[in-house]
């Protein structure tokens, strides 16, 4: 069957610029915009001038990429899969030296990043100031294609958000006091509303669809266990983080309900990352794990110190087995399963509508 004239156009189009209209876009799906953490970071940090942990150097990336690509894990992370599932392109990170076809999305997410500013201050990009960098990139964005085509291109984008793990996480583990000046349910609230306030902030220039997860467990990952092992000689998971976990994931669908009806033509997904990761750590074996408990690589007790590629650590000799490849971060493995649970899983564990059908609304 020959090309028709419009399809060759399109063709030159394409080759001829990085900024190409969403009608010659050869997928079927929007775009991705991605925020949040080191979960859904595919290398911003790398680009940042700063001392956090940038996790560039081997063997994270050793699965799928083989070389290290600032990814928190031996291969893909969740985006890279919703990507493929979605028939994009890899999203270009935001931070990337070079020119990219930001009409497939962007990756805005920053390692270490929470919700709240303190978080980590001063090390990351917090969601403040992604929510900041998506405006500059809708900004030029407009003056390349036009408001008109760019209002199709972000109303018609999911965009999706790993946030609020280290909100809770790094007070607890960092013996901070900043836990100690709020209750927890004042303490989640303000989490909650930072999450909320950034939505409604991508609402306004144009963002229609939202996806989002539910915190897993935090007291279950290796550096969790392996701190309530210091402080109590205890094995199992620190109930303290847990419980803001738990406190975050009742919060969150019911904020999100509300914005819903506030927000004319808003819809969302919430992926049940709580109840998914209980039941991969209660029967590992159902799901193709043999060690959920230690990390594949690092140091210390259960290999939980992020020492991974540095002067000292350890590495597992089958990556697969593991649902950690560090003290926090999934393997490639686990990765898989949640996306697709969060693509295409049914409304138990992904609700209203899981992102396949956000992305075909």
């Amino acid at each position: 069957m020959g090309s028709s004239r419009s399809d060759i156009l399109c063709f030159l189009v394409l080759c001829a610029s990085f900024l190409v209209p969403a009608s010659c876009r050869s997928n079927s799906h929007g775009a991705l915009f991605i925020f949040g953490d080191s979960f859904y970071d595919a290398g911003n940090n790398i680009y940042l001038n700063t001392n956090i942990p940038k996790l560039n150097i081997f063997p994270y990336g050793e699965t799928y990429f083989k070389h290290p690509t600032g990814r928190a894990s031996d291969g893909r992370l969740i985006p890279d899969f919703i990507s493929e599932f979605a028939k994009l392109q890899l999203i270009p990170l935001y931070l990337q030296p070079g020119n990219h076809h930001f009409t497939d999305g962007v990756n805005f997410a920053s390692g270490g990043a929470g919700a709240l500013v303190e978080t980590n201050q001063g090390l990351i990009m917090d969601l403040k100031t992604q929510l900041s960098n998506f405006k500059n990139m809708e900004k030029q964005l407009r003056q390349k294609l036009g408001a008109s085509e760019v209002k199709t291109l972000l109303s018609t984008a999911v965009y999706i958000f790993s946030i609020g793990t280290n909100d809770y996480l790094v007070p607890v583990t960092s013996n901070s006091t900043v836990l100690q000046s709020y209750s927890k349910k004042e303490y989640v609230k303000m989490v909650i509303g930072n999450i909320t306030t950034v939505i409604q902030e991508i609402y306004k220039i144009g963002g229609r669809k939202f996806g989002l997860s539910k915190l897993l467990p935090l007291g279950c990952p290796p550096i969790s266990r392996a701190l309530e092992i210091v402080r109590t000689g205890g094995s199992g998971c620190m109930e303290e983080v847990t419980v803001l976990a738990k406190l975050h994931n009742r919060a969150l669908p019911k904020a999100l309900k509300e914005l819903k009806s506030q927000l004319k033509g808003c819809t969302y997904s919430i992926f049940d990352a709580y109840t998914a990761g209980t039941a991969i750590f209660n029967n590992p074996s159902k799901y193709g794990f043999e060690e959920v408990k230690m990390a594949c690589c690092g140091s210390g007790p259960l290999r939980a110190s992020i020492t991974c590629g540095q002067k000292v650590y350890q590495l597992c000799d089958n990556v697969s087995e593991y649902f950690f490849f560090d003290g926090i971060h999934p393997t490639e493995k686990a990765n898989y399963q949640f996306a697709k649970l969060m693509w295409d899983g049914s409304p138990e564990i992904v609700k209203p509508y899981n992102l396949k059908t956000l992305f075909e609304k």
